[in-house]
């Protein structure tokens, strides 16, 4: 009886984070601009619903979201690969420390003080993999020469990378913090049923 209950527990996580990631995928589809001079970087609410998992279940089921709706966004031909992995190291960075910071001392404060904190590593984070590694790989596989040069890194990340990710964290923070107040409750009634 226990064992079944068990499996069925595995069952219903599996079936929630399959949900969330699509949902997260669809979400990807719904983007804006907000620094016009790099307007191809846009901000959408995906991490949302793996915010929701990584809060609701463990920080491992917010990453498996992340790439659940990176892999769904590759295959539906939404994305290419270098910025298909550069969104979910961006996600990734996003949801850890939140989801660390909030399992660990539970309530609105470790939320608002995680949010803080991913807005930061995800901002720094991005900044140094872009500098170093994908603008590096857009010039190699995208045929965009002038992503290698350093000069040009440098203006990319300084003036576009670093400030639309701390835009990104405080946009998704401000929605994200009433959402979770709301659903705090069925949220800790979720967790006792399904843990």
């Amino acid at each position: 009886m226990k064992n079944n209950q068990m499996q069925s527990s595995k069952l219903l996580k599996l079936i929630v984070l399959s949900l969330l990631g699509t949902i997260s995928m669809l979400l990807m589809f719904v983007n804006f601009p907000v620094l016009p001079a790099f307007a191809y970087l846009t901000i959408d609410f995906s991490d949302v619903p793996a915010l929701l998992a990584a809060l609701l279940f463990s920080p491992v089921a917010g990453v498996i979201v992340q790439v659940f709706k990176n892999l769904l966004h590759l295959l539906v031909g939404g994305g290419e690969p270098v910025g298909v992995t550069a969104n979910f190291l961006a996600g990734t960075m996003f949801v850890l420390p939140v989801s660390i910071l909030y399992h660990r001392f539970k309530g609105v404060k470790s939320l608002i003080a995680g949010l803080v904190t991913s807005t930061i590593v995800m901002a720094i984070g991005m900044g140094i993999l872009n500098y170093y590694l994908i603008l590096p790989a857009y010039s190699l596989f995208m045929g965009m020469s002038d992503m290698a040069i350093p000069s040009v890194k440098w203006t990319i990340v300084t003036a576009g990378i670093l400030p639309f990710n701390v835009i990104k964290g405080i946009v998704i923070a401000l929605l994200f913090i009433p959402l979770f107040t709301k659903l705090r409750p069925w949220f800790e009634q979720k967790r006792a049923t399904i843990s």
